[in-house]
């Protein structure tokens, strides 16, 4: 918690009902000033207005009165682990993948990707992740549309009650949703994910996601209890996020955005990459294969997570690699038992650094898990060879030429080692074919209010973008 100012009675609030953590935004709308942020542990297994009443009184603390007016109080959020759904498709490269992109892109968590047909096994660990939506996909507009149809069925005659999202093969919705009500399935039929190869539609199943998620999953969670005070929750966390990365990028009539650019959300659990850009080939030689890209593209990274999971981050990037890190850091422990000191945190999700060592090992946790993740976010350059001669394809984005990078998270709220975890996103010339950034300037949002941007550009856009501008910290 932070005090900024005190002398701002009129206040408009975003609240976000975190797992972990209820956090509150206070800014002056009128005077475009961040007046106070403050957080309180998070009581959804209760009552959830308990943490939001706690965190209101630290920041009545932090502001120097309890005497102001709140004009508008604007809510997200992230609690009891998020919007958990399941994707079905097709082909994993093809209309599995773009049902992925949609859920990413609406904040949604996904515990499970099943293509090419549900088998009685696929079937079974479905149930097995009690999902609490499932977006389903399948065949181009005019392409196959017996799969999704076998896959509808087959959840139908299921003991698996979440809601489906129907985005496929626009021949077979009908069928598909006739067959899924006749399972007593509540069910939403939406424009195809991928009506044609070349074509990427996100936006219905991104906005069905997100109404779904507000209508029927916030009372199973228990945020309604918080309705008498905040209203609707507006979106998931995550996606206010995204929301507000793009708002950022491409700004609003009457206050200019920063241009194309990359997030960086580090946190105890995941790993979120977040891109508002076009992604297209920076050289003139290159020819671009595979699905296309959204425009606005988020990935999270469930096994890079600073706390939760730390050991994960170990297993993939290997001893050898997260030493060369705490090498190039300076940080040289010969006492420090690295599993031992990996394990301790995976156990301990709560610690914070307390001396000069211990901060300079979430550096190298972060700067780590944001190398791996901007590898699985970002393009690659591949070479082939035909009769006509040597062809270079770009898969996925070109970032090379992006110029912003931000970091949002507590790790950036330390203060210290920031610019260090944010250049893990640059290009790297032992993996030349990965089209990471190549000469960025780095910011981080200090006072970790990203979420909030989105949510107070419900009421002023404008506004909104210029107080997150002033404050992002150059480093």
């Amino acid at each position: 918690m932070e005090k900024l100012s005190a002398d701002a009675m009129d206040l408009t609030l975003a609240v976000d009902f975190g797992s972990t953590y209820t956090k509150v935004v206070a800014v002056d709308l009128s005077k475009e000033e961040l007046v106070g942020v403050s957080q309180s542990k998070s009581t959804v297994e209760n009552d959830i207005t308990i943490g939001l009443d706690a965190a209101l009184k630290k920041l009545a603390t932090a502001i120097g009165t309890e005497r102001f007016n709140i004009q508008h109080i604007l809510a997200c959020s992230s609690a009891a682990g998020g919007l958990r759904l399941v994707v079905i498709g097709l082909v994993s490269a093809l209309t599995t993948k773009a049902a992925e992109e949609a859920a990413l892109g609406a904040g949604a968590k996904v515990v499970g990707t099943f293509s090419y047909g549900l088998s009685p096994d696929d079937l079974r660990k479905v149930e097995q992740l009690r999902p609490d939506l499932i977006l389903l996909s399948g065949g181009t507009d005019g392409g196959d549309r017996e799969t999704i149809i076998r896959d509808a069925a087959l959840l139908a005659a299921s003991q698996i009650n979440s809601p489906v999202i129907i985005a496929g093969n626009k021949m077979a919705a009908h069928e598909t949703q006739l067959l899924l009500e006749k399972g007593n399935k509540n069910v939403i039929v939406v424009e195809n994910v991928l009506p044609e190869l070349s074509k990427l539609n996100i936006e219905p199943a991104r906005s069905a996601i997100k109404e779904t998620y507000m209508r029927q999953i916030t009372h199973a969670k228990g945020l309604d209890k918080a309705q008498s005070l905040v209203g609707d929750i507006i979106m998931p966390t995550p996606m206010a996020v995204l929301e507000g990365a793009k708002l950022l990028a491409e700004g609003v009539e009457g206050e200019p955005g920063l241009g194309e650019l990359i997030v960086v959300d580090v946190g105890g659990a995941t790993t979120d990459i977040h891109s508002v850009a076009n992604g297209f080939p920076s050289q003139a030689d290159v020819v671009v294969k595979g699905l296309p890209e959204p425009y606005v593209k988020r990935t999270v990274e469930g096994d890079l997570g600073m706390r939760h999971n730390a050991s994960s981050i170990l297993q993939i990037a290997g001893k050898k690699k997260i030493g060369e890190r705490m090498a190039f850091l300076k940080m040289v422990s010969k006492t420090m038992d690295l599993e031992a000191k990996i394990q301790y945190l995976s156990s301990h999700i709560d610690a914070l650094p307390q001396n000069d060592e211990e901060f300079l090992f979430d550096i190298t946790l972060a700067s780590t898990a944001v190398d791996i993740a901007m590898q699985r976010h970002v393009g690659k350059i591949e070479e082939s060879y035909f009769p006509t001669g040597k062809v270079r394809i770009q898969y996925g984005k070109d970032l090379t030429e992006i110029k912003c990078v931000i970091g949002t998270g507590g790790i950036f709220a330390y203060g210290r080692g920031s610019r260090r975890v944010l250049e893990a996103v640059c290009y790297n010339l032992n993996n030349p074919e990965s089209l990471r950034p190549k000469n960025p300037d780095f910011f981080v949002d200090h006072h970790y209010i990203l979420f909030a941007i989105s949510l107070l550009a419900q009421v002023s856009p404008a506004k909104a973008l210029r107080i997150m501008k002033r404050h992002l910290i150059r480093v």
